[in-house]
């Protein structure tokens, strides 16, 4: 499992969601939203095939809020 910190930001794509280099895979979206300042962990799945065209996929097995 890896943590990662940041700001979410919207894709290229819709729907869409990436936190630094890394692709967000699942999790809750009432939580991971763009502009999201959060706390996600989970795991990253290289070989994972998506849409979006961008980014590392990560899988997240949670998201959390974190203070500015």
């Amino acid at each position: 499992m890896r943590t990662l910190t940041g700001i979410v930001t919207a894709g290229v794509e819709p729907g869409c969601l990436l936190l630094d280099d890394y692709l967000l895979v699942g999790g809750d979206r009432e939580v991971i939203r763009a502009g999201a300042r959060l706390e996600v962990t989970g795991r990253v799945v290289p070989d994972l095939m998506t849409t979006c065209q961008q980014g590392t996929p990560f899988v997240v097995a949670s998201a959390r809020p974190v203070a500015d």
